[in-house]
């Protein structure tokens, strides 16, 4: 079995932000691990700003940023990883 690529979306809980969420969640299938953090948590929003992340939503695959803000584009993250096993 191929293993999963880890996805992580961070989010404030508005509506751009949930619909980023359903957006990765429908792309990532099985071949991926999404965890969904909370920027309203003071240790999520420090590795946030660790990751170089200034805007919500924002999704990092396997470590690295791919897009934030109204910037997260579902083509930018397939063709970071989104959807594919590693």
């Amino acid at each position: 079995m191929a293993a999963t690529r880890k996805v992580e979306v961070f989010s404030a809980g508005c509506a751009v932000c949930e619909q980023a969420i359903e957006m990765v969640r429908n792309a990532a299938r099985s071949s991926c691990e999404l965890i969904v953090h909370d920027m309203k948590d003071a240790r999520i929003a420090e590795r946030a700003k660790s990751l170089g992340i200034h805007s919500v939503p924002a999704v990092v695959i396997d470590g690295k940023l791919v897009g934030s803000g109204r910037g997260v584009d579902e083509q930018a993250l397939r063709a970071a990883g989104l959807g594919q096993p590693l």
